[in-house]
């Protein structure tokens, strides 16, 4: 607690070991003339084309060999945890990936949340959301053209709610399971736990490739798990039918009610703010 505590505060404890990134400006006109910027944008595009297209490929795969009245097997296939795998163990790999490039968001969710803590600027944010749209649909667009048959049959690996879920729970389980998910790349790539960790490349990437994991072990029987917006659009917008526009909504108000929380959770609550505010109130007792 002592060495927190001296790590934290620096003056009158010992000398900080890390340093706080300024916030990032609301608008920042500046980057839309750096290669830097839209090389980042582009990395955001192939990265969630790549994992749309590997974890939807793997959901078809999965109802297809357990469709028993098309000569399936109800145990064949990866079953529930092999499609969490997938999820979970792309985040891993594409965030690996892309971190040093555009910081491996992948998620609209995630990004939003990054805004709010002053991560990213507005347009580096609505750059990255727009990016990761596109490569959401052209990612389940390659999974349809390959597997065109069972992909209309077999739903599409569109999010919907569980029968017999309501909208109520459904948008619960998002909020929640964004939460942990974004909470989880706020602690993973806090300042702090960076310095500490610095010589383990891959920290940050694993954490949030096993948020992704277990929030779809708890929420797949639910919503399917969305907790990215441009996951459940870009299959929505592929397989375009119906029941995968009913309840779209929970898709994207709940990811971004769970960001909302995660940053101001960690941002105010758990790191600086609150100790700043706190020590402000002190000073001037």
């Amino acid at each position: 607690m002592g060495k927190d505590l001296e790590a934290e505060h620096g003056a009158g404890y010992g000398v900080k070991d890390y340093h706080d990134p300024p916030p990032a400006p609301l608008f920042d006109f500046g980057e839309l003339t750096k290669w830097a910027f839209y090389r980042a944008v582009i990395a955001e595009f192939i990265a969630t084309l790549l994992f749309l297209y590997v974890s939807v490929l793997t959901v078809i795969g999965y109802v297809r060999q357990s469709d028993t009245s098309n000569g399936g097997d109800e145990c064949g296939g990866v079953g529930i945890l092999g499609i969490a795998w997938a999820f979970g163990g792309m985040i891993f790999i594409l965030v690996y990936c892309t971190a040093g490039i555009s910081g491996g968001h992948i998620n609209p969710a995630v990004t939003f949340g990054l805004f709010l803590g002053r991560k990213v600027s507005l347009i580096r944010a609505l750059f990255y959301m727009v990016a990761q749209c596109l490569g959401a649909i052209c990612g389940v667009g390659l999974v349809k053209a390959f597997q065109k048959s069972y992909y209309n049959r077999y739903g599409g690996g569109a999010n919907v709610l569980a029968p017999g879920i309501n909208k109520g729970v459904g948008l619960g389980a998002e909020i929640i399971g964004t939460f942990v998910l974004v909470y989880t790349v706020f602690s993973a790539t806090d300042p702090k736990r960076s310095a500490r960790d610095s010589h383990v490349p891959v920290l940050a990437p694993l954490p949030i490739g096993f948020a992704v994991f277990m929030v779809h072990l708890a929420t797949i029987p639910v919503t399917g798990t969305g907790i990215n917006p441009a996951r459940s659009f870009g299959a929505a917008v592929i397989y375009n039918k119906d029941k995968a526009w009913d309840d779209h909504w929970i898709f994207w108000v709940g990811p971004f009610i769970g960001a909302a929380i995660a940053a101001l959770y960690h941002e105010h609550i758990l790191r600086a703010s609150a100790l700043k505010a706190l020590g402000s109130f002190r000073n001037t007792a």
